[in-house]
């Protein structure tokens, strides 16, 4: 598969690698940098960041909400950073990309190269605004990462990163999934509508298990979300969903539709982070006909391991 991807502002990049589609990870381990409970080590904040290690190659998805947590946090869990290149920033909002750049900056002094190439969903810096007032958070870090000699890769549409190694890019609302907290508009050509974040974007990691879908907040839907992915990559089982998905405001007849599309879909471990809500997990572990090892609450250092499965240390074990 070949790619181009584009820079703003819109400088194309070289032609990626050519790419198997078809490719199986074999190795993937994924630890939560940010989320509202810890376990053993860290601090927690309303936010979501972790670290991806696949295939000998390493990612940062999210940044944390706070400029410090996801930074303090991988000292203390040592979690080397500054020999990571690319991080992914899943959606706007500030408890994703808070970190940003004071992960860059502090890496960058150990590795120039570090945090420096950051992975965004098309419509990212699109103009919001709140109360009638326009945010200047997304035009502020997109000027100030690029300062640092950092660039944004633009994706509107699912991208293989690397071999087994996915974006799904915004994804199509299929499902009347309403993910997302409301009071904030966006700006559009018939002008200002109800903010949906249609930037929103998941990674992908295609394995011999089934999929594994790693996602900041959830804000497209879950279902869309886990649909999209089965369609986009491969139409697999779903062997794992881990990180934030939006759920704690939903009722329980949302949530059993949730679940049993879940169930329909294969769920085999679920690591309910961020804003997917205690009771949420609680319930899909119910619903989908999980158990207390393949279903928890995520904490900071909570690991997903491909042939381990998932330790959501000591708390939410």
């Amino acid at each position: 598969m070949k790619r181009i991807c584009f820079t703003l502002p819109f400088l194309i990049l070289p032609l990626a690698a050519q790419l198997d589609p078809a490719y199986q990870v074999k190795s993937l381990r994924i630890q939560v940098l940010s989320t509202m409970l810890t376990s053993d080590d860290g601090i927690g904040e309303w936010g979501f960041a972790a670290v991806v290690d696949v295939g000998g190659r390493r990612i940062l998805f999210d940044t944390g909400a706070r400029p410090n947590t996801v930074l303090n946090n991988a000292q203390e869990l040592k979690v080397d950073l500054a020999n990571i290149t690319d991080v992914v920033l899943s959606h706007n909002h500030a408890d994703h990309t808070g970190g940003l750049m004071t992960l860059r900056r502090a890496m960058m002094e150990k590795n120039p190269a570090a945090l420096s190439r950051a992975h965004v969903g098309q419509g990212i810096f699109t103009p919001r605004r709140r109360g009638g007032k326009i945010s200047e958070w997304m035009a502020v870090n997109r000027r100030d990462y690029e300062a640092s000699g950092g660039h944004f890769v633009v994706y509107d549409r699912p991208t293989e990163l690397w071999n087994g190694v996915w974006l799904t890019g915004p994804v199509p609302r299929k499902y009347p999934e309403r993910n997302w907290s409301s009071g904030t508009e966006i700006q559009t050509p018939d002008g200002w509508k109800e903010d949906n974040l249609p930037e929103d974007m998941s990674m992908v990691f295609n394995t011999p298990q089934g999929l594994v879908v790693l996602s900041g907040c959830g804000h497209s839907g879950i279902v869309n979300s886990m649909e999209y992915a089965r369609s986009s990559v491969r139409n697999a089982p779903l062997y794992a969903a881990l990180g934030g998905f939006h759920l704690y405001q939903l009722d329980d007849e949302k949530l059993r539709w949730t679940a049993s599309k879940l169930r329909e879909f294969g769920l085999k471990n679920f690591l309910g982070a961020h804003c997917t809500g205690i009771e949420a997990t609680y319930k899909i572990r119910e619903l989908v006909g999980l158990n207390r090892q393949t279903c928890s609450v995520g904490a900071v250092g909570a690991v997903f391991d491909l042939g381990k499965g998932i330790d959501p240390g000591s708390i939410a074990r």
